[in-house]
């Protein structure tokens, strides 16, 4: 079963929007740059993802930097708090479908 959403509410954050079709298909290119486009690139960022999955702050910055990717808890904790995290679990896992907002 895919999940159904409306194109207006594909994630739109910090005045950036990310589209499915722009995912990369490496995994940790893609949760870099979602928590870029969640976050930012400050420290405060990095905080905050701190804050959501209990990581290290060493850890946060090889996710932020793309060298590696969350697994298990941790990314669970970044889509429960993050619809960009979310969005792009299920477009990486082809279950993502849009629809107009018309309809």
């Amino acid at each position: 079963m895919k999940m159904r959403v409306k194109m207006g509410t594909v994630v739109r954050k910090m005045g950036t929007f990310v589209h499915p079709e722009d995912v990369p298909a490496d995994y940790r290119a893609a949760v870099a740059m979602a928590l870029h486009a969640e976050l930012g690139s400050t420290h405060r960022a990095i905080k905050s993802a701190m804050r959501w999955t209990g990581a290290s702050e060493r850890t946060v910055k090889y996710w932020f930097a793309g060298e590696r990717g969350p697994s298990g808890e941790h990314l669970l904790s970044l889509a429960r708090h993050s619809d960009v995290v979310l969005v792009l679990l299920l477009t990486m896992a082809d279950r993502l479908v849009l629809e107009d907002d018309d309809g």
